[in-house]
């Protein structure tokens, strides 16, 4: 091919590509739009709902963590007043008594702090899902093309005024939790 029919194919080529993005700029129908997912899930009301919840059980978890320490802090202070009068036998049972006791708590310890990070994962997994079904839905009865997410790391550096339906998506989700 010569250089001058490279020149005029790319020339067709890019005009034909700002044609259409000036027709769908222009167009009237927006096929591209963004939700800042940050500010979407923090504003979402079953998001707010299924942290509330999770923090509870946070909460009684800590609350017998703490009573175990409690409980363990306590049987050392018994040993260490009791153990001038013990034998040797004697002291050698409560010290593995207590080892065994911690051993327990720090048991229990990653037990429950395993449970916290399985529950934290379902539960922001099933808010996620929910808000991946609404934006489809949304997104299919708007006739948008694509609906981006933003997040902190700045996956959309600029959009149009516009282009942001977080504050619509919110309403609408929120809306819908609500029924």
């Amino acid at each position: 091919m010569n250089k001058p029919a490279l020149i005029t194919g790319a020339l067709v080529g890019l005009a034909s590509a700002v044609c259409i993005l000036f027709y769908l700029q222009f167009s009237g129908n927006t096929p591209y739009v963004y939700v800042d997912s940050a500010k979407l899930l923090n504003s979402y009301q079953g998001m707010i709902d299924a942290r509330a919840e999770y923090q509870k059980k946070a909460n009684t978890w800590k609350a017998n963590v703490d009573t175990l320490s409690v409980g363990l802090q306590n049987a050392i202070k018994q040993h260490e007043k009791e153990m001038a009068g013990m034998t040797a036998k004697e002291r050698q049972l409560s010290e593995e008594l207590l080892r065994t006791k911690q051993k327990q708590l720090m048991d229990y310890q990653q037990a429950i702090q395993n449970q916290a990070q399985q529950e934290d994962y379902a539960m922001t997994q099933k808010v996620v899902e929910r808000v991946n079904a609404y934006l489809k839905k949304y997104g299919e009865n708007h006739s948008f093309q694509i609906i981006f997410a933003a997040n902190e790391s700045g996956n959309i550096v600029y959009a149009q005024d516009g282009l942001d339906i977080t504050e619509i998506i919110i309403k609408g989700l929120n809306e819908e939790y609500n029924q």
